[in-house]
């Protein structure tokens, strides 16, 4: 199942699982990457296609390749857990791909959260952190509610314009969320507080595609579907207009405010709650089943096949795919193919 914001006449390759993973692997491992690192980084972009969130998808090994060559990210960089003089935990990623420190984090946070029934921590220095709802359900998998907010960055990444205006001045911001659900898994809300993840954009200038409108606005604030209009000086418009630019200004303030200047892509906060503090863990599921049923029993409106809930898309997503080949655009996988035979990569 491939649901994309690219225009549906995009040429696609059936690329096997293994395949995309081991031509990923290598090239962050011909970057510099420690093994274990590059195979945890491959593995976090293959399941987000098989996720169906093709814009944290394979397509960007070729921008971490970049990353690596400009200097932008550190190859051989370590997260490393760290807790302040006031107690505060944090990890820093020391200028490294930001993967690896998110897992770091989350598996901290819910654990501390188990043992004391809330806890908090901070992601900083650390690059692109991949599908932040991977992070979310592992938390929701634990029993934990759990909420990663993300931001800051603005001097590097220009890519939203605030409400009301068409300069591109905010990065996009996002959230993710994470609680136990009914039998169906955890219900996990992931988003960005833009119109599309800036991952659509750049990947639909690789794939040759088109956006669907109300995404971009070009640099005279006119609405615009071509995703060149972006790099000619136009913006990435926010998610629901005002409500959208609201909660980035929020996470804005929590992640660089609040956490400090930003010194490679955003700053996190990371909050766990352990669910049974309030609830026990097989009740929460029988009156989370009973809302959500409710939900998917909705008659759909017209242009739906049916009401989803929030998180549900992506499992089913894995569950099917799990035997497929990944689709992807054709010249995406061209330059992907391009980069490893420059790098003398052989899988």
């Amino acid at each position: 199942m491939t649901r994309s914001k690219y225009s549906k006449d995009t040429p696609r390759v059936a690329v096997p699982q293994i395949e995309a993973f081991r031509i990923a692997e290598a090239i962050l491992s011909a970057k510099g990457c420690p093994a274990d690192i590059a195979a945890e980084v491959a593995a976090h972009l293959v399941d987000s296609d098989l996720s169906g969130v093709e814009s944290h998808g394979v397509w960007r090994i070729l921008p971490y390749a970049g990353y690596y060559d400009s200097g932008y990210l550190t190859a051989g960089a370590r997260p490393e857990l760290q807790q302040n003089a006031r107690g505060a935990w944090s990890v820093t990623g020391h200028g490294g791909i930001g993967i690896p420190a998110m897992s770091i984090a989350i598996r901290d946070v819910v654990a501390r959260a188990q043992d004391s029934g809330i806890a908090a921590i901070a992601v900083i220095e650390a690059g692109h952190t991949g599908r932040l709802g991977a992070f979310a359900e592992y938390a929701a998998e634990q029993g934990c509610l759990a909420i990663i907010i993300g931001g800051g960055g603005r001097e590097a990444w220009r890519l939203v314009a605030p409400y009301g205006g068409r300069k591109a001045l905010m990065s996009t911001n996002p959230y993710a969320i994470g609680i136990p659900g009914g039998r169906r898994g955890p219900v996990i809300v992931d988003f960005a507080t833009s119109a599309a993840a800036a991952g659509w954009v750049y990947g639909a200038r690789i794939a040759g595609a088109k956006l669907p409108e109300g995404v971009l606005i070009d640099r005279d604030g006119n609405p615009s579907t071509d995703p060149e209009a972006y790099f000619e000086g136009g913006a990435i418009l926010t998610a629901g207009g005002a409500k959208g630019y609201a909660l980035s200004v929020a996470a804005e303030m929590i992640a660089e405010a609040m956490l400090g200047p930003v010194t490679t892509e955003c700053n996190w906060l990371m909050l766990a709650l352990d669910c049974s503090l309030y609830q026990e863990s097989s009740r929460l599921q029988e009156i989370a089943e009973g809302i959500l049923d409710e939900f998917r029993n909705c008659p759909p409106a017209p242009g739906f096949d049916r009401v989803e809930i929030p998180g549900e898309r992506e499992a089913d997503a894995r569950a099917e795919n799990a035997e497929k080949p990944i689709l992807l655009p054709e010249a995406t996988w061209a330059e992907i193919r391009m980069l490893a035979d420059g790098l003398g990569v052989k899988v």
